[in-house]
């Protein structure tokens, strides 16, 4: 008898890297979502339960990320059967963590578990991005790449997505911090300028290929002085309290590099493995310093995506 559930992990990402707008994301295997499906007679999908970090989510599977990814999944390939899903919510509502995506990810990993024919990792990536949409009011996939495919990914193109992992060396890790509060995509979207100055584009042009070179040549003093957004950070630092403290901490304490995970509030750093705990003392200080608390986590960059897990 075939498979009837599946449960699917999908980890939190990193949105831009600071340097790749909307292109660039890696995976954060240290926290995630899980969403379990099963199959029933009935096509559709329906919400059972959601818990976790965030249990007043819409069971609308039209209005939440997992439900309305998986029901594009069941009315796109015509299936006469359809699933029942519990989403495990481990990312914080609003935390620049690529929560909604993980959720749509685990979502369409799971429910792909039970299918005849499995589909492929690209064809699982365009079921999840109409999930991502109902979050984030548009299709982008600095967060659902990486979640999906694992590690430092970047994506080319919308409708037909080119999706290529990037090596990052073995001995960087990344600091993640978490302020307590709650900073919505939309928003920090709604603030940014429509206009960029040519010399702002030419640096951050410059910034992200050397990121991305450094990267494959394992050359951290290039990646130092690449990982600078010029463009987006200047303009939305100012809806995280502490920002520069946290940030100035972490460079302080041997930081490659500091900035902003996905919209925010979240603050990312990369560092070599020795400085890794000596950097997220000084974020977490920096925040502390603008009285407010935090979660602080520290993983490697492995290049694993969402899985099956039971």
């Amino acid at each position: 008898m075939s498979r009837q559930s599946a449960t699917a992990f999908a980890p939190a990402s990193i949105g831009n890297v600071a340097v790749g707008f909307d292109v660039l994301g890696h995976s954060f295997q240290a926290i995630g979502d899980r969403v379990t499906a099963r199959r029933v007679a009935t096509p559709g999908v329906t919400i059972t339960a959601i818990t976790g970090t965030a249990v007043d989510l819409p069971r609308e599977p039209e209005k939440n990320t997992a439900g309305m990814a998986v029901l594009s999944m069941v009315r796109d390939l015509e299936l006469d059967f359809g699933f029942e899903l519990t989403i495990e919510k481990g990312i914080p509502l609003g935390s620049g963590l690529g929560g909604s995506a993980a959720s749509a990810v685990a979502g369409v990993v799971a429910a792909n578990a039970l299918l005849p024919k499995p589909l492929t990792l690209l064809e699982q990536l365009k079921f999840a991005l109409k999930g991502e949409q109902v979050a984030s009011g548009s299709r982008h996939v600095d967060n659902i790449a990486p979640s999906l495919f694992g590690g430092l990914v970047l994506t080319v193109g919308i409708d037909n997505p080119n999706v290529k992992q990037i090596p990052v060396p073995p001995t960087v890790r990344c600091v993640l911090v978490h302020p307590h509060m709650v900073l919505n995509t939309r928003e920090a979207r709604s603030i940014l300028s429509k206009t960029v100055s040519l010399s702002d584009v030419i640096w951050q042009t410059a910034n992200i290929s050397g990121f991305i070179t450094g990267c494959f040549t394992s050359d951290l003093q290039l990646i130092r002085e690449s990982l600078e957004d010029v463009i987006i950070e200047p303009q939305r630092q100012v809806l995280i309290p502490g920002f520069q403290a946290v940030k100035q901490g972490a460079m302080s304490n041997g930081a490659l590099g500091c900035s902003i995970s996905g919209a925010g509030p979240t603050i990312f750093a990369w560092c070599e493995h020795q400085h890794a705990e000596r950097v997220r003392d000084a974020m977490v200080a920096g925040f502390a310093s603008a009285k407010m608390a935090s979660d602080a986590w520290i993983s490697t960059l492995d290049a694993v995506g969402a899985r099956v897990v039971d």
